[in-house]
């Protein structure tokens, strides 16, 4: 990390340690703690439900910081994971340097460290989220010798009393400012606190969702981060949701993160952008043209695509929200700029003209730097959804993709140009598969598809298994009709998923 770069670092260990966080040891974290005097530590650690866990510790000694740096701690694996039996359930939670930031929100200072899973002979756990997700990312690189990078946009209600003189339109929300964005403010305080805790962010913004029902007001928000290591993308998410919800606490409003808030009303996503590099350079582009290998990528997405919404959209009301006209996907499509497709190409840097000098008129024009930023989005996941498996099932999708000799073929196949919905696209659309209905269905496709997912051991079967059983448990295949028309049904189901994840 270049010294220009730690010195705009957010991040107070950053700062202190002058180095970037994936260099940090443990000297590191103790020399920080000791010389701000810090009492507290906790264990984070993301399990089986997708939330964020707590082990709280209280420095007593040297000796004990140290001992807990080196050693972890051991918790009971049977209460965080339901496939694990009682009777040989201990773990080890091992920490992970890089991850550690101050606790925004403890008056006593207190730092914070995710955690590993590791089973009693030392060795990763083969079903937990970080490993799941970290052994598809090893093997992408490996069988490829490409950097696969991931970005997420975590799209969030909020949900709050009306009062405002100065009402938002409905469904007319999209990137609104104060005072018609009630919780501008609140989205501001949230970027700078994951950013001090080591997320990196791209921006905020206010989202399309606005709307009143009876005395409550719901406002959409979006946080969208940059490109990183997928670990990292994961951990960010799970980090800012926690950020999120500790700023509700604070405010005593809600926030969700649920799919859909009420039915008519746009619902919320967790898209993911990707990309990937070669030598450090982002190869997603091809003399200004999405490469083949962009191409393959997407392809391999749209091939998995129906099984990884068992990861990606985990709950009844995820379906409420993947529904025609409501920029969520329905049919299984790719295309450039496109918000009714599964997978979209962003618009990207490649008109070859100097916007900036054309905008600055007074300044003279410099030459035009080349621009690495494309990405592709796969846009069905949402707020339900099980993070790092949805990572991990979307980077074996890209490998399979590069790996099959007919994913060009099908790529060209599933291209569309323009609105799926547009009536002159009506013959195109008849042809295209959909997306699971239900989570009943998502659990067919994955049943149809888990051997490609327990490929090389990264999907351990018991992990396949329960994922498999838990949407089958909704029994929810057809919901959707049998609640057409039932309101307070409806609201039912929505509250009883109201904070997924």
């Amino acid at each position: 990390m270049k010294i220009s770069e730690i010195a705009m670092n957010p991040n107070p260990l950053v700062q202190f340690i002058q180095k970037s966080p994936c260099d940090f040891t443990k000297d590191d974290i103790i020399r920080f703690i000791e010389h701000h005097e810090i009492k507290s530590l906790n264990f984070r650690y993301v399990a089986e439900d997708g939330r964020l866990k707590t082990l709280n510790f209280v420095i007593s000694s040297s000796a004990h910081l140290n001992d807990i740096l080196s050693f972890g701690e051991r918790v009971d694996g049977s209460s965080l994971f339901s496939f694990m039996e009682a009777g040989s359930s201990d773990l080890y939670v091992i920490p992970r340097y890089r991850t550690a930031f101050l606790n925004p929100f403890n008056e006593e200072p207190s730092l914070e460290i995710l955690c590993a899973f590791y089973n009693h002979q030392g060795e990763a756990l083969a079903s937990s989220p970080e490993n799941i997700l970290k052994k598809a990312n090893t093997l992408f690189q490996q069988e490829t010798g490409y950097t696969f990078k991931a970005l997420g946009e975590l799209e969030y209600y909020v949900n709050s009393k009306a009062k405002s003189i100065f009402p938002a339109s409905d469904q007319k929300g999209y990137h609104e400012s104060e005072p018609f964005a009630k919780f501008e403010g609140m989205r501001k305080e949230a970027l700078q606190l994951v950013a001090q805790c080591g997320c990196k962010v791209k921006y905020g913004h206010s989202e399309v969702g606005n709307f009143s029902k009876g005395e409550e007001d719901f406002e959409q928000h979006e946080i969208e981060f940059l490109p990183c290591d997928p670990q990292d993308a994961a951990d960010q998410l799970i980090i800012a949701k926690w950020v999120l919800r500790m700023l509700a606490e604070e405010q005593q409003v809600e926030i969700s993160f649920a799919p859909k808030i009420t039915v008519g009303k746009a619902g919320s996503g967790l898209h993911f952008h990707m990309l990937l590099e070669k030598d450090g350079k982002n190869i997603m582009l091809e003399n200004n043209q999405l490469s083949d290998v962009s191409k393959r990528m997407i392809s391999g997405i749209l091939d998995f695509s129906a099984a990884l919404t068992a990861f990606g959209n985990t709950i009844p009301t995820s379906y409420l929200r993947l529904v025609p006209h409501q920029e969520a996907p329905t049919n299984i499509c790719w295309g450039d700029r496109n918000r009714s497709a599964l997978v979209r190409v962003p618009l990207g840097w490649t008109t070859q003209k100097n916007m900036v000098a054309d905008a600055n008129p007074t300044i003279l024009p410099q030459p035009l730097e080349e621009v690495q930023k494309q990405t592709v989005e796969f846009r069905a996941p949402d707020g339900s959804a099980q993070i790092h498996l949805t990572l991990a099932g979307l980077i074996m999708a890209s490998l399979h993709g590069l790996k099959d000799e007919k994913a060009l073929e099908k790529a060209n196949a599933l291209y569309v140009d323009g609105n799926i919905f547009l009536k002159e696209n009506k013959e195109q659309q008849m042809r295209l598969k959909q997306l699971p209905a239900s989570c009943f269905d998502s659990a067919d496709a994955l049943e149809a598809m888990r051997t490609a997912f327990e490929a090389n051991g990264i999907f351990p079967k018991p992990v396949i298994d329960h994922t498999i059983k838990t949407l089958k448990a909704y029994d929810d295949k057809d919901l959707s009709e049998r609640l057409y028309g039932k309101e307070e049904e409806l609201r039912e189901l929505v509250l009883r998923f109201i904070h997924c994840q």
